[in-house]
């Protein structure tokens, strides 16, 4: 294992941003992995996990402890079954089930970070989720000191969360396991709208697998969504904050906000998310709430291509970006009573 003392983050991170670590490590194996888990587990040590860090907030002042950065590599095919070592590169691993004419996970194209992030937040866009072809994760248990194998419902899985989210001190995903469709190179049939309508098909059809990646690829892009080193209006961590969920009454209660604020014939976007629930869109809110495309002067930033991405523009500080966030998030509040939360681990900072 490679070690490093007052070791910097920040070049770990999608946003570019947060002080140093004590100790960083990186480990190359499962058991490397598991062997630095339990040295700092015995000696009471904090522990930070990291893996792309495309889902990471750290703060300025860094993290006083153990930052493990987890480089496993691993990708197996054996027909349609697919296993990733925790540290695999995700986009890398959509783009071989591709080129292997594999469908489950080609509208997951582009998404930055590891494959071992992608259940603990049930990693989702363009109608699919994780969630959907994960069969099993294989797992370090440091409360019970072992190896587990949770199966798809053992995960707990619902909309950005997941059993590992819920509670993050226990588990260290290793591999993950997928199950993934035959359907002779199409996809899956597509159920985003908007991805359909690129493709120029209906929701519900399939299109050839390739094309499927293609235009996910481009449609993030033009929204910011893939990671571009020289371009600063990617260093984000992609979405910020959760599309909310709310209760009918308090659905019903934001709606007439709505219609008080933007006039009888507004309606906001809601779409059904279990019984009793409606989901609508947080980049909707922030943007009918005033925080429009580019928002801001300092150097921390709303996208430009997407108000749903709060940017670095370069020479930001942590809290540069969390002034940011919550100004939004105070804007929304005001504007609609609605709540926003963050998508992105905060590690030494919150909003």
């Amino acid at each position: 294992m490679q070690e490093l003392h007052d070791a910097p983050l920040a070049p770990l991170t999608t946003f570019r941003l947060g002080g140093p670590a004590t100790r960083l490590v990186t480990a190359t194996t499962d058991a490397e992995v598991i062997t630095a888990v339990r040295e700092a587990d015995a000696d009471g040590t904090p522990l930070l996990i990291v893996g792309g860090g495309s889902n990471l907030v750290i703060g300025d002042k860094g993290f006083e402890g153990t930052a493990l950065r987890i480089a496993t590599r691993g990708c197996e095919l054996a027909g349609t079954r697919l296993e990733l070592a925790a540290g695999e590169i995700w986009t890398d691993a959509v783009a071989r089930t591709v080129e292997a004419g594999l469908a489950g996970v080609e509208c997951l194209a582009g998404i930055p970070g590891s494959a071992g992030a992608t259940p603990i937040q049930n990693v989702g866009a363009y109608g699919q989720e994780v969630s959907t072809t994960i069969t099993e994760v294989i797992a370090y248990d440091r409360r019970a000191g072992g190896t587990v194998t949770l199966t798809n419902e053992e995960c707990a899985f619902s909309y950005r969360h997941s059993r590992f989210k819920a509670d993050p001190e226990r588990y260290v995903v290793l591999r993950v396991r997928f199950a993934l469709e035959d359907a002779d190179g199409l996809s899956a049939p597509l159920k985003y709208a908007e991805t359909a309508r690129a493709l120029g098909v209906e929701p519900g059809d399939r299109v050839p697998l390739a094309e499927a990646r293609e235009t996910v690829l481009k449609l993030r892009a033009g929204k910011g969504m893939v990671l571009d080193p020289e371009d600063h209006d990617t260093w984000s961590a992609g979405s910020f904050f959760t599309n909310p969920i709310l209760t009918d009454a308090d659905f019903a209660a934001f709606h007439a906000r709505v219609k008080e604020r933007l006039g009888d014939g507004a309606e906001p976007p809601a779409y059904p998310a279990g019984a009793g629930h409606t989901k609508t869109s947080a980049a909707w809110l922030i943007d009918k709430a005033g925080f429009t495309k580019g928002y801001g002067s300092g150097p921390a930033r709303i996208s430009t291509k997407h108000t749903l991405a709060l940017t670095n523009r370069g020479a930001a500080t942590t809290e540069d970006l969390l002034a940011l966030a919550r100004e939004v998030v105070a804007g929304v509040r005001e504007a609609f009573g609605v709540t926003l939360v963050n998508e992105p681990v905060m590690v030494g900072a919150g909003l």
